[in-house]
């Protein structure tokens, strides 16, 4: 059975068959996704989402590039929605991201933390996104490893650093979210700090509708491609494709508290 950790399948790409790519999936052997909210309004539709099938569940939150959201309103939105639904089981996606702004920096990590903040008010886990940010994202979990002096409840969503810094995440309690980059011919990067960090901190994710793996680079994403990542984990790890399954179902679980 597979757990994909961090899906948007309430993403206009799926308008039109939504309910077709879903049931697909879950025939593939698929058996249980997290939706993840990046705004006010996908946080909200991915309530919904999780709230009208039993095998998907919520993460809501507001990432970077919505970083204007993150104030009085938003936060309280967000409050709403986690003591209003069961099913929402995290606070994401979250973090930095300086690809294309890098003058919203103060403002992004103000706002990452105030997100933050709200998941250990409520006991959830975080999914931390960071895009050309390696320094900044990495000092402020440092620091807040060492105020809260225990494993931090976090995963590094699509993480593309170096595996020094995979290793220190790792030894921080966080989790390492690995999708269709690792099959892909530029991905050593990836699959180097993948090799490094023990199967007990990966979480597998498509990130779909995005990040297809290779062979359908390029096409819209969804859950049944995540078989090629499992081949591929299993591949750099020696181990089979069924304990990799087996053990990222397990991380998920217990990451989610599913």
């Amino acid at each position: 059975m597979i757990f994909d950790t961090h899906a948007h399948y309430d993403d206009r790409a799926y308008d039109e068959d939504r309910e077709e790519t879903l049931g697909r999936v879950f025939e593939s052997g698929v058996g249980c996704i997290v939706n993840i909210g990046a705004d006010i309004e996908t946080s909200r539709s991915s309530v919904r989402l999780a709230e009208e099938y039993e095998r998907i569940y919520a993460a809501v939150g507001i990432h970077p590039e919505s970083v204007n959201e993150v104030d009085d309103r938003g936060i309280g939105i967000l409050k709403e929605l986690i003591k209003s639904s069961p099913r929402v089981r995290a606070v994401g996606e979250i973090g930095i991201d300086l690809h294309y702004d890098k003058d919203s920096l103060e403002q992004q990590k103000q706002a990452f933390i105030r997100q933050w903040d709200l998941a250990d008010e409520f006991g959830l886990p975080v999914v931390i996104h960071s895009r050309d940010a390696a320094k900044v994202t990495f000092d402020i979990v440092r620091e807040r490893f060492i105020k809260a002096g225990k494993p931090l409840k976090a995963v590094m969503h699509c993480y593309s650093y170096e595996k020094e810094q995979a290793l220190m995440y790792a030894e921080m309690g966080l989790y390492i979210g690995v999708g269709g980059v690792l099959t892909f011919k530029n991905g050593r990067k990836l699959r180097e700090a993948v090799g490094a960090i023990p199967m007990d901190r990966i979480l597998l994710e498509t990130d779909c509708p995005y990040l297809s793996p290779e062979p359908y680079r390029g096409s819209r994403n969804d859950s049944t491609n995540i078989k090629y990542v499992v081949a591929g984990l299993a591949e750099l790890k020696g181990i089979s494709e069924k304990e990799v399954e087996d053990i990222t179902y397990e991380n998920a679980q217990r990451f989610y508290g599913i």
